[in-house]
């Protein structure tokens, strides 16, 4: 029997959508699968999935090729430096899909880098296509397309309903970041 591989998408306004791509991670690694997470937006920003990443290896590779989030207060660099590194984003997970070599592919925050503009939808329906068949593919990020939601086997959608900023509570170490 042929093993068909899933298309995954966590988006929603709601926090965890990396995280529960993390989750698969946890388990998978767990099985000695070969995972990528290239994520298209977080890059410049420090936080915990770099650290832990590494810790995960060799079956978690971590691609981290964004310049940081787009348009908030400390984003210094012009949209298009983002565009070009979200192309390269593109091109990157092509030969990661195409090579054979990984279970599981993760493209973290790819969804918001099609709502931001830095990338195609078409770009995505086209990686989404390119897929072999056992490969399983997880993209995450708010405001995923109608086409993509269409394309995949699983969609969760997260819903926020109560957080900790609302009450004046930064983010946490080892919770948010």
């Amino acid at each position: 029997m042929k093993k068909e591989g899933l298309i995954i998408v966590y988006t929603g306004k709601g926090k965890g959508k990396t995280t529960a791509a993390l989750g698969i991670v946890l388990r998978a690694v767990g099985y000695e699968k070969k995972i990528c997470m290239i994520q298209f937006i977080k890059g410049s920003w420090h936080y915990g999935e770099m650290l832990s990443s590494k810790r995960l290896e060799p079956e978690f590779e971590m691609v981290v090729i964004g310049k940081g989030f787009v348009g908030i207060i400390d984003d210094k660099s012009p949209k298009e430096d983002h565009e070009k590194i979200a192309k390269e984003a593109i091109k990157i997970s092509l030969e990661k899909i195409q090579s054979g070599k990984y279970d599981i592919i993760i493209l973290d925050e790819i969804n918001y880098a099609v709502n931001l503009g830095l990338i195609r939808e078409e770009d995505v329906i086209n990686l989404i296509k390119s897929k072999p068949p056992e490969l399983d593919l997880v993209l995450t990020g708010n405001y995923a397309k109608e086409k993509i939601i269409d394309l995949a086997d699983l969609v969760t959608e997260m819903r926020e309903i109560k957080h900790p900023f609302q009450q004046g509570i930064k983010a946490k170490k080892g919770i948010d970041f």
